[in-house]
């Protein structure tokens, strides 16, 4: 600094920050060797912090508002070093402005691909990429673990490192979430959230507070994404054998069926035409098969006070042969008034006379 520096040192006694740059993170104020007049007025706005650094120690740490450097006035300022002079004089001290504000629509995405496996492809490479915020929770941790003696620290100094500790982080957690390549889009909101949980810790130890992850996209390799196309145009059409069709019909009502090409695929389709009309004349002209006759489950025998039934003819002609079913025993049937012998009635003594022997002679 020349000699005008000096002088506007002297007889500036404000002291504050407004910058309209949205990307400065820490302002260190400037001043003729460090030199702050007894009585300057600093004003800390929303937004931001103040930190007295003195010989290279942090003295205090002020939040909004409007203070007067005296020593009645600021007694958080009573561990500064040296006032020989009781603030008469000029007092040697440096003044940080920390930029309070959240810094959004940071950029992260992965440079090198990340090797997954997958249900669905097996093994798949993925890249992703999206949006960050941050702002700094700590200026005192802020300024001694990064920002150090810089007189302007831009966001653009660390978000290289911020970036690759997502990355990291990111890998990690979509190789452990085992979730189906085809259903990550279904999961970015969730993915980010958990991302942004993991990694907290980690920015807290800089000062700095991770506020949000945005995954914008999730994408596979070239070659994989035009195989997953071919798959959903086959998907889109459907029946093959119905595409061709409506693809054939609709060509020769373009042409007006003028051309040679437009002949070979009418001849193609009268052809299919004419299989699928065979096809449907065979299976009309086809007898169609009886279906095998009910079994009659209506009849009931008895012997004394003994009942039983329902039961078929082949049932009958069973107890005929054991000799449960004789000539005497009582049947009935649905639509019978009364029982029967069972030789009175014509389909059991049918039965009972086919197995039963003539009499000898």
């Amino acid at each position: 600094m020349g000699l005008w520096d000096k002088l506007m040192g002297e007889f500036v006694d404000v002291i504050e920050w407004t910058d309209d740059n949205t990307d400065t993170m820490v302002y260190r104020f400037p001043r003729y060797n460090n030199e702050i007049k007894y009585g300057a007025k600093l004003t800390v706005r929303e937004s931001q912090m103040a930190i007295f650094v003195n010989e290279g120690q942090i003295a205090d740490v002020l939040g909004p508002g409007l203070y007067e450097l005296e020593t009645r006035n600021l007694p958080l300022l009573s561990t500064l070093q040296h006032w020989d002079h009781g603030f008469n004089s000029p007092f040697k001290a440096e003044v940080y402005f920390c930029n309070m504000r959240q810094f959004t629509n940071l950029k992260w995405g992965t440079r090198n691909p990340i090797m997954l496996r997958d249900k669905d492809f097996d093994m798949v490479r993925l890249r992703a990429f999206g949006t960050y915020a941050t702002r700094i929770t700590e200026p005192r941790q802020f300024m001694q673990q990064i920002v150090g003696t810089d007189n302007r620290f831009t966001v653009d100094e660390i978000s290289d490192q911020l970036r690759n500790m997502i990355v990291s982080r990111f890998a990690t957690v979509i190789g452990q979430a085992n979730i189906p390549v085809l259903d990550l889009a279904s999961n970015y909101e969730q993915l980010g959230q958990f991302v942004t949980q993991k990694i907290a810790p980690e920015f807290k130890a800089y000062g700095l507070e991770l506020t949000q992850i945005l995954v914008e996209n999730i994408s596979l390799p070239e070659n994989v994404e035009e195989a997953l196309d071919k798959r959903t145009s086959m998907g889109v059409v459907g029946n093959l054998d119905n595409y061709l069709k409506y693809q054939t019909a609709e060509s020769l009502g373009k042409s007006g069926g003028n051309s040679s090409l437009d002949m070979g695929m009418g001849f193609a389709v009268a052809g299919k035409m004419a299989e699928v009309l065979n096809t449907k004349t065979a299976s009309a002209a086809a007898p169609t098969p009886a279906p095998p006759p009910l079994p009659n489950l209506s009849w009931h025998i008895a012997n004394g006070q003994e009942q039983s039934g329902p039961h078929t003819l082949s049932d009958l002609q069973n107890f005929v042969r054991t000799g449960v079913l004789k000539a005497t025993s009582l049947v009935w049937q649905p639509g019978m008034a009364n029982w029967q012998a069972a030789s009175t009635v014509p389909e059991v003594a049918t039965l009972i006379a086919s197995v039963t022997p003539p009499p000898l002679p």
